[in-house]
Parts: C-alpha cells; structure tokens; sequence
C-alpha cells in the first residue's frame, strides 16, 4: 500500500500537469544549488522548476493522461512546469543550457502534445506570443486602413465624377445629353 506522504505528491504532480500549459524535462547532473537558483529565475514568473522523483513523476504523469515522456524519466530528471507562455520559459531553458552544458534538455509535452528537445529548442527560437499578437493587430490593422481608404475613395470619386458631368451640363459642353422631347420628335 502506498504512503501517504508519496500519495499527496504523486497528487500535487498530477495537479501541476494538468494545470500547465506545457511540461519540459530536463537532466540536471552536475549543477549547482545556485546554477539551480539561477535557472529559477531565468524560466520566467509563469514556470515553476521543481526536481522530482522519476517513478513518482511518472505515475503523476499518466494519471494526467501523458504517456508519451515515460521513457524519459531516467536519471536525475526535473520538470519545468509552465503556466504561462512556453515561448519565454522554453528560451530561459535554451539560453541557461547554452551557459551551462551540464543542463540537458530531455523533452517535453505542450497542451498534450509531446516534444523532443529539438522541438523545444525551435519552439525558443519563436517570438513572444505578446510580440506576435502585437504583429498580428498591426498587420489587421493596416489591412483594415486599406480597405477603409478605398471604400471611401469609391463613393468621393464618383461624387467628382458626377459633379464634373453636373457642371459640364450646366455650361452646355460638349457631350450634352439631348433633350428627351427633341429625340422623340425626330423619331
């Protein structure tokens, strides 16, 4: 039968997965406590970097419905759980095992879906979700400048357009329109 202290954190595992975004393992060998620190603190205020128990992690991580990273859970293993954006909390991973070697990233799992660490590195390399939202309503609105420039510059060209004619009928020019009356009687 299964302690109680292993049951609540095999229970506070499963939480953390199911309320993150995104799950990133990684093998820590051979890092400090303060490299440890440090890489806290470069993941971002929505991840939490917790040094777990394989055999534990991975029944938490099948209790959550995610299957795909049992092969992973060999060696020292720590999670970073991600809440919030993975893009930024994937950089901090990328750039912190690029200072310090020691830092291996194993795979991953996004919204369910699993990640190699290749994955994961090219999921870094992406912008911000703020930036690319922000390049998204910049491009809809320009779009959207465009389409409002040429729907009002349709109805103001006719409008020269038939002022043009208006004044052209007024001053008798050329290409005058015949009144209706002479057309009928020289028919």
């Amino acid at each position: 039968m299964a302690r109680p202290d292993k049951s609540a954190a095999v229970a506070e595992l499963t939480d953390k997965f199911r309320s993150s975004n995104a799950a990133v393992l990684t093998e820590y060998r051979g890092l400090t406590v303060a490299q440890l620190k440090e890489l806290r603190r470069s993941l971002g205020e929505n991840a939490q970097y917790a040094v777990v128990k394989n055999t534990l992690t991975k029944i938490a991580a099948n209790e959550a419905g995610i299957t795909s990273l049992d092969d992973q859970f060999t060696g020292p293993t720590a999670v970073a759980f991600i809440t919030g954006d993975p893009v930024t909390s994937a950089k901090g991973l990328r750039d912190f095992a690029k200072e310090n070697p020691n830092l291996i990233i194993k795979g991953g799992v996004l919204d369910g879906k699993a990640l190699t660490a290749d994955e994961i590195k090219k999921l870094a390399d992406l912008e911000s979700r703020e930036v690319l939202l922000a390049k998204l309503a910049g491009a809809m609105k320009g779009k959207q400048s465009q389409a409002a420039a040429l729907f009002q510059a349709l109805p103001s060209k006719f409008v020269r357009t038939a002022e043009a004619l208006r004044a052209k009928v007024e001053q008798g020019g050329a290409g005058t329109p015949a009144p209706v009356e002479a057309e009928a009687a020289a028919e």
